[in-house]
């Protein structure tokens, strides 16, 4: 087996599997590679049997065969390597890799050992934009669950819905003290996930990393996983086998108190208020009166915070409490100017969301004061 490839190309390649291969894994060879020649493109491989990834690179083919090799010890050899291309002999297992001056020789694993990927090429895919499938996951993501025992909630529920010629794609996540919900709205015909689907934490941030903005993917899913494939990448996630809650429930049948906040204000005043929380307290106070937002922070371990806001504002005084980390990730992914806070009565949640459209928001609960 010998190839020659552009480093820039090839250390693209790697870097893309190190969030896939496994760290901790008794199985050695789930930390490798497989690297395969086909006619005159480079075939790179990686999975930890739950994600997998096929991306092909040109390169000047000499020599066909197949191997694989340590990811990380791989990536960092081509790293550290300076020159335009890479030499690539393989020759009984063990690996030369040069570049210029630079030689390495590492062992590698027979290919026959690796897990057999396939590229599912005959699978349906609908085309979804890049920068659309980044949106969805950018107002979703980080209200979902961090407990590995709630397997159902540590990732994102995806769902398609038809409603007369609109064909719609709804991304949900919580972790049970909130809920974020975003939705692209499509002429196109969209994938059949039947009653929805559930793609893992990792599967969604390997998912992020692959996709360019302007590109077009495929999207298509088969056999339990999630296909998405670009130009000359292929990523399949294994879906999580559970159910997901009926997020419908928690979105409140009455509007709250309608607010409108100027977002940059908002979110930095809540920045500033976020200066004195603790893992063990980061609560902020909103106390809204005729003209004026006021935020108050108090912690017993740092100190205390307050500031006043303007605000367009002619209702009776309330004052609520929340988590103030929870509403700086829901601010944040909101491109619009202004905001529309919808602020719940005593204990009922609160929603955050754009002042114009229905694109996405967020469903806040609020704490005790």
């Amino acid at each position: 087996m010998e190839f020659k490839i552009n480093r820039n190309t090839f250390l693209d390649g790697i870097q893309k599997t190190l969030g896939i291969v496994e760290k901790k894994t008794t199985t050695p060879i789930l930390n490798n590679v497989l690297i395969k020649t086909e006619k005159d493109k480079l075939r790179i491989i990686a999975t930890d049997r739950e994600i997998s990834l096929i991306s092909d690179y040109q390169a000047e083919i000499i020599n066909k065969g197949e191997i694989t090799i340590s990811a990380k010890k791989l990536y960092e050899m081509i790293r550290e390597i300076q020159g335009e291309t890479i030499h690539f002999i393989k020759s009984n297992n063990v690996v030369k890799v040069t570049c210029q001056r630079a030689v390495y020789k590492v062992p590698g694993l027979p290919a026959d050992d690796f897990p057999a990927i396939t590229d599912d090429s005959d699978i349906k895919l609908h085309v979804l934009k890049g920068s659309v499938i980044k949106d969805l996951i950018a107002k979703t993501s980080f209200a979902m669950a961090a407990d590995e025992m709630r397997k159902n909630l540590n990732g994102v529920f995806l769902e398609t819905i038809t409603e007369g010629d609109k064909h719609i794609w709804r991304m949900v996540a919580t972790d049970g003290h909130r809920l974020a919900m975003a939705k692209h709205v499509t002429d196109e015909q969209t994938p059949d996930f039947g009653k929805g689907i559930i793609v893992p934490r990792k599967g969604l941030m390997e998912i992020r990393k692959i996709i360019d903005e302007n590109d077009n993917i495929g999207v298509g899913i088969q056999k339990g996983m999630l296909i998405f494939k670009t130009d000359g990448t292929v990523l399949k996630v294994s879906l999580v086998d559970a159910d997901y809650p009926d997020y419908r429930r928690v979105i409140p049948a009455e509007k709250g108190l309608e607010i409108l906040l100027q977002k940059e204000n908002f979110l930095h005043a809540l920045k500033r208020m976020n200066v004195v929380s603790s893992e063990r307290y980061s609560g902020v106070i909103l106390s809204f009166s005729e003209g004026k937002l006021t935020l108050n922070s108090t912690n017993l371990d740092v100190g205390e915070a307050t500031e006043e806001i303007d605000i367009v504002y002619k209702g009776e005084d309330v004052d609520v409490g929340f988590n103030v980390n929870y509403l700086i990730d829901a601010i944040s992914v909101i491109n619009n100017e202004n905001i529309l806070f919808e602020v719940g009565m005593g204990l009922k949640p609160s929603v955050v969301k754009p002042a114009e459209g229905d694109s996405s928001l967020c469903i806040v609960m609020p704490l005790k004061i």
